[in-house]
């Protein structure tokens, strides 16, 4: 075994939103009812058996009046690092892309402790948002490959490989309409994951 013990026990996301769902008095079918999905499907979230997407797991959040941060866990890290490194296999991810709009997310900041946030975002070929996203945030995204259609506030921009952007506070969607996945990575402040 190449991986301390602590790295394989850890709990998963199912077994943390089983855990926080009771911990509420919630049940299964409240929770499902809120989120408008399937007994089905949320059972087998909490059994790991399926992945819920970004959105899903914003809903999710909401429902049980969290902030969306404390639905992941921190990946173990050496102590010397703990803080500072975050290596490349082991980041958060946030949301698995489906019937998320073709998004998946993982943290590349240590944790949520900073003014900001920086967030690896791969968007799949033919996705979108799917909703009008507006928060009390300021955003500055680096395109790293591929092409997207961002609409902000009425404006549609396309941006490509070695742009960048900023949105503050304003509605916006994503969209990329494109043959190939996009990647970005984003700087959020004040962090919403």
């Amino acid at each position: 075994m190449d991986q301390p013990p602590d790295i394989e026990n850890r709990p998963t996301l199912g077994a943390d939103l089983r855990a926080l769902r009771k911990s509420r008095g919630a049940t299964l079918s409240w929770l499902a009812g809120e989120l408008n999905r399937s007994v089905g499907w949320l059972s087998q979230v909490e059994r790991d058996l399926s992945q819920p997407s970004v959105g899903d797991l914003r809903h999710i959040a909401a429902a049980l009046d969290v902030p969306l941060s404390m639905l992941f866990g921190h990946a173990a890290a050496p102590a010397e690092e703990a803080g500072h490194v975050v290596r490349a296999g082991a980041r958060r991810q946030i949301g698995s892309g489906e019937g998320g709009g073709g998004l998946v997310e993982e943290l590349l900041s240590p944790d949520l402790t900073d003014d900001f946030e920086m967030v690896h975002s791969t968007f799949a070929p033919r996705s979108r948002a799917g909703e009008i996203i507006r928060r009390e945030t300021q955003e500055v995204g680096f395109m790293i490959s591929g092409r997207l259609e961002l609409w902000i506030e009425g404006r549609t921009l396309t941006v490509g490989p070695g742009d960048s952007f900023r949105i503050r506070g304003e509605a916006h969607e994503w969209i990329n309409p494109y043959d190939e996945a996009a990647v970005a990575i984003w700087v959020i402040a004040p962090p919403v994951y």
